[in-house]
């Protein structure tokens, strides 16, 4: 943290003492002081109704919505309650589409109806339309505003034009070129409109091959998409090719974050939560946890299913059950690790189903070399404990197990993102339940033939 934000961060955490004393000068001077972003980050900090409604009416109506729009939905949604209908008509006539929509979609149907009144009726017409696409779509979080030139424009009249509509775009370093019915023709900078001579026609100067997407592509494709061209903003069309909307670096940001936050949940079966951990509820966190849980709970009883097969094999050696928790936890670690890499690559885009045989290739080939290695460092303790036989059963049960459960990692994402499952799915918890079954049951088997029990 720079000196600066840190000066920042400190200010605004002066907030909650100022608004309880009504300190009104020390406040509008702060809040004078400090970015928008920081004094969202009080706004929930505030235990009373009043104070967060007298942080909001010290601001400009401008500023307001801006800190408004820094909150989650959820803390959004507390703030409105505290608001009477015209703070809150006036604070939501600010926001911009694609953050309106996004609050009225997390809200109760009776509320969101509620608050969708509030809005002009142009305004309600182009809300219902975003939320119309789906949930996870570019659509939804795309914002219609925007500016757009002609083809035969001068430079001249495009900049003129550029100027008196800068106000409706969310951003003018990037302009596009429609024709007449608004299909997309051609993107033109900024940059390029000031450089150019005033008599120069907008298509002369416009790069006519265009990177876009249409509105109901998945968001996670949109991110990896402004990543791998590098675009400052990306156009939103439709099936014709007529611009809908854009998508700037700031809302793929949040995708981002929103679509790694999902696939770490899944990884830990856990099922995806809307609300931040602070916020989630004990029924909310249990409810999501518990299914997972009790599906394991009936995979490992498997585990033990197994271990009382081999019965008679655990009389004989005792010394087997000392090693059975090392090789199958390194089973499951190296299933996990295998499982990690590949869900990561998937998400990425740096992994295609075609690379499926190259890459099990390269997964053997390394997963052998772990196996060995791993299988080297338990032989000198099974020989120690147990013998020579109890060495080598240990240590070849460790090679297979290590090498299956590398592959089953790997294969299982790659077989669910065929099924147009998301790979995530395969957490790390499910794979080290079922390697564990796998290698009870390869470990048992190894040392019932090597042993001759």
């Amino acid at each position: 943290m720079t000196e600066s934000s840190s000066c920042y961060a400190s200010s605004a955490a002066d907030l909650p003492s100022l608004l309880a004393t009504k300190d009104w000068d020390a406040l509008r001077t702060i809040l004078a002081q400090i970015p928008d972003q920081d004094i969202a980050t009080c706004v929930p900090e505030l235990e009373q109704a009043d104070q967060q409604r007298l942080l909001l009416r010290l601001l400009p109506i401008e500023r307001a919505s801006h800190v408004f729009s820094h909150l989650s939905t959820e803390q959004q949604a507390e703030v409105l309650e505290t608001l009477a209908d015209p703070d809150k008509a006036r604070l939501l006539m600010e926001l911009p589409y694609d953050d309106a929509a996004a609050l009225l979609h997390e809200l109760p149907d009776e509320h969101s109806q509620v608050l969708m009144e509030m809005f002009p009726r142009e305004d309600q017409q182009i809300l219902a339309h975003l939320l119309a696409f789906p949930e996870h779509s570019a659509g939804r979080f795309m914002t219609p505003e925007f500016v757009t030139l002609r083809p035969d424009w001068s430079i001249g009249r495009a900049l003129d034009h550029v100027r008196e509509h800068s106000a409706l775009g969310e951003t003018v370093n990037v302009v596009f070129v429609t024709d007449e019915q608004g299909v997309l023709l051609g993107v033109l900078s900024l940059r390029e409109l000031l450089l150019g001579r005033p008599w120069h026609r907008v298509e002369t100067l416009a790069q006519l091959d265009v990177i876009s997407i249409e509105a109901d592509v998945d968001r996670e494709k949109v991110a990896g998409l402004m990543r791998h061209y590098d675009l400052e903003v990306l156009p939103v069309v439709d099936a014709q090719g007529i611009l809908l909307g854009i998508i700037t670096v700031d809302d793929v940001m949040d995708v981002v974050e929103q679509e790694g936050t999902e696939d770490f949940h899944k990884m830990a079966s856990v099922g995806v939560m809307t609300l931040g951990l602070k916020e989630a509820s004990m029924s909310l966190l249990y409810r999501k946890r518990i299914g997972w849980l009790i599906i394991l709970v009936v995979v490992n009883l498997l585990s033990g299913a197994t271990i009382a097969f081999f019965e008679t094999a655990i009389e004989a050696v005792i010394a087997l059950v000392f090693f059975l928790p090392l090789v199958i936890a390194s089973g499951g670690n190296a299933g996990a690790q295998s499982a990690t890499l590949m869900v990561r690559a998937i998400a990425t885009g740096d992994v295609q189903t075609r690379n499926g045989m190259r890459l099990w290739g390269k997964e053997l080939l390394v997963s052998i070399g772990l196996g060995i290695t791993l299988a080297l460092t338990v032989w000198g303790a099974g020989v120690w404990l147990g013998g020579v036989l109890v060495g080598m059963a240990v240590a070849i049960a460790m090679f297979l197990v290590v090498i299956i459960a590398s592959l089953f990692g790997l294969m299982l994402p790659f077989a669910l993102n065929a099924l147009r499952i998301d790979p995530a799915t395969a957490s790390a918890p499910l794979i080290t339940s079922v390697v564990d079954v796998l290698g009870i049951f390869i470990y048992f088997s190894v040392a019932t033939a090597i042993l001759q029990l």
